[in-house]
């Protein structure tokens, strides 16, 4: 499995250890930064590069990190087929993917510590999407991706 990484200034030495922790396990890792912590990234820039990856097939799911984890899943959830959510806890990780279907994981660096995020990415990866009565929700959130796609302006 493909896997994409992205974060912000934040978070670049959790996203590091989650990167190196998945590659040991076997996982093939695509870092999309950020890289170094004195340059300033704006979270929505990694959001986006690796909801790209994901949406042209070049990842299969993603791990992004800022230092609360919401606005960058926030950048993410706005590319078309992108389910990205932001856990602090395994059961969470865990649901996501069984009943929503995630295909990132977003976590904050000034939320959860290494370990915790190590159990994180564990539960997020070893969980299935469980299909059935999750599907047609699923199914649903994707029609209003469809009705509101590249309408909406402020």
């Amino acid at each position: 499995m493909k896997v994409a990484f992205g974060c912000d200034h934040a978070a670049i030495d959790l996203k590091n250890e989650l990167l190196n922790y998945l590659t040991e396990k076997g996982y093939e890792c695509i870092d999309y930064g950020a890289q170094d912590p004195n340059v300033k990234v704006d979270y929505p820039v990694p959001g986006l590069k690796v909801a790209e990856a994901i949406m042209r097939g070049e990842a299969d799911k993603g791990v992004l990190i800022c230092g609360t984890g919401i606005g960058i899943s926030l950048a993410a959830n706005k590319v078309p087929g992108i389910r990205a959510a932001v856990c602090s806890e395994p059961y969470s990780a865990k649901l996501t993917v069984q009943h929503n279907n995630a295909n990132i994981i977003a976590m904050g660096a000034r939320v959860v510590g290494t370990e915790l995020a190590k159990m994180i990415v564990d539960s997020f990866f070893e969980a299935e999407f469980e299909g059935g009565r999750h599907e047609k929700r699923v199914n649903m959130i994707s029609d209003i991706e469809k009705k509101y796609g590249a309408q909406w302006h402020e």
